[in-house]
């Protein structure tokens, strides 16, 4: 059965034969037709290449196991390669604002009609990618591979943006040729904003937000299938590259043994991870059903008094 990580890379591996081809039409197109939103476009599918090169180098890194240096292994990598992505976008994003400034203030030709077409073909191609990456991203789990998705919605975007532009160019005629540069600079903003929605995500997963209400639902009602199982208290999850890692508060009957509570420790854990199979690992702390008596806040005062 293929992993995660394999279908990861191979959506990866898709995005930089995909980018590069449309990175060499656009720029071709956008040359001999005269649009510079065009040549815009080309230049943030370039930067989508290496996006999408280090996404691929990013999710081999973080599919390695744990090590005595990295016993959680090396899945907050590819957090790491989401900022470089996103970093990517933003560059780009840049420099296709300065170019449409400096394009807008420089008298130009008037776009050729036929790179409408090229457009319509960019735009259906970019947005097929984006459906299929960002499929394979929900799949996997993979935060970077989203990033790399939203970087062919933002393709597709700047494409849009580039077709109502040189539609007006050529509806109205001279006076109108920088109607395609106005565009891509509307569209650059666009870009922007799409990266702070992948930054966000991705920022919380490196400081290990509370962004699992849902999920800590689900665990909990697996966890009281077990047998020997009263109640579950806290719960936190933090993620790390496509796994998570649970800690987690069993209730259990406080007679019962040190043996039989760990007994019951294992058969939550495994269960978790059999149910859940995005789940690395579970840390369980075991809870006797006398915590909300009195007397045992009054026994550990005086243990910490004697401490």
């Amino acid at each position: 059965m293929e992993s995660n990580t394999d279908k990861a890379i191979k959506a990866s591996i898709f995005s930089v034969l995909g980018n590069l081809c449309l990175a060499l039409i656009k720029g071709v197109a956008g040359y001999l037709g005269n649009s510079y939103a065009l040549i815009a476009d080309a230049i943030e599918s370039t930067t989508d290449v290496f996006s999408s090169i280090l996404v691929v180098f990013g999710l081999k890194y973080s599919s390695r196991p744990a090590d005595e240096n990295h016993p959680y292994g090396h899945g907050k990598a590819e957090a790491i390669v989401t900022f470089m992505v996103v970093l990517f976008l933003i560059v780009s994003a840049c420099i296709i604002a300065y170019e449409s400034v400096q394009n807008i203030l420089t008298p130009h030709d008037m776009p050729k009609p036929f790179t409408l077409i090229v457009l319509a073909g960019i735009i259906l191609f970019k947005e097929l990618s984006y459906q299929y990456v960002i499929r394979k991203s929900k799949e996997t789990n993979s935060s970077s591979l989203k990033a790399d998705a939203w970087h062919h919605r933002s393709d597709a975007i700047t494409s849009v943006m580039a077709f109502i532009g040189i539609s007006f160019a050529l509806i109205l005629g001279p006076g109108w040729e920088a109607s395609d540069d106005v565009a891509a600079l509307i569209a650059s903003g666009i870009i922007l904003y799409n990266a702070y929605r992948i930054l966000r995500p991705a920022l919380g997963e490196i400081m290990d937000e509370h962004l699992y209400d849902e999920l800590i639902e689900n665990i909990k009602t697996i966890t009281l299938q077990v047998p020997g199982v009263l109640g579950t208290d806290k719960a936190n999850i933090r993620k790390s590259g496509m796994m998570y890692f649970v800690d987690l508060h069993v209730i259990v009957d406080k007679g019962i043994s040190v043996g039989e509570g760990h007994e019951i420790s294992h058969l939550v854990k495994d269960l978790i991870k059999f149910k859940i199979p995005e789940i690395a690992d579970v840390l369980i702390h075991i809870e006797p059903d006398y915590l909300e008596n009195k007397n045992y806040e009054e026994r550990l005062n005086r243990l910490k008094k004697k401490i």
